[in-house]
């Protein structure tokens, strides 16, 4: 049971970090789209957007 100091410290937190919880709840989304729905196909797209993205980083 949680109580009502860490409640309020919790909605504290997710109120001034926003855009942290978006990350991380993109970041689950797509792990289990990985692992648990993709096809080779989907796959392969995933590699291709991800290898694009790297090489724009490096340049």
């Amino acid at each position: 049971m949680t109580s009502e100091a860490q409640k309020r410290a919790n909605e504290k937190w997710k109120a001034a970090n926003k855009e942290k919880q978006k990350i991380y709840r993109y970041r689950s989304q797509a792990k289990k789209f990985i692992n648990e729905f993709a096809s080779q196909g989907d796959l392969l797209e995933l590699r291709k957007m991800i290898d694009d993205k790297l090489n724009k980083m490096e340049e």
